[in-house]
């Protein structure tokens, strides 16, 4: 299980799993729960170079970053990705 403190955004923290280059067990730690629940369900199983790809430099209000980008960010550092 990969842990990931988030930076800038409501949720405090970010764990996955990783399998054969894929995203499993995604969950959050707080921030919006509706939309996270939704997000990890939408992830599961996905190659990790298409969700840094695709969530990379989501903004979320007037944030430099999102809970979709910190993810990215979290993913590019587990998998030794430069974002």
């Amino acid at each position: 299980m990969f842990e990931y403190k988030t930076h800038g955004t409501c949720s405090t923290k970010i764990r996955f799993d990783l399998q054969d280059g894929k995203i499993h067990s995604l969950s959050f730690e707080n921030g919006c729960n509706g939309n996270l629940k939704a997000l990890s369900i939408l992830v599961e199983g996905m190659e990790t170079g298409a969700l840094i790809k695709r969530l990379k430099g989501i903004q979320c209000e007037d944030r430099k970053t999102s809970c979709a980008d910190q993810l990215a960010r979290a993913v590019a550092q587990a998998t030794g990705v430069s974002s």
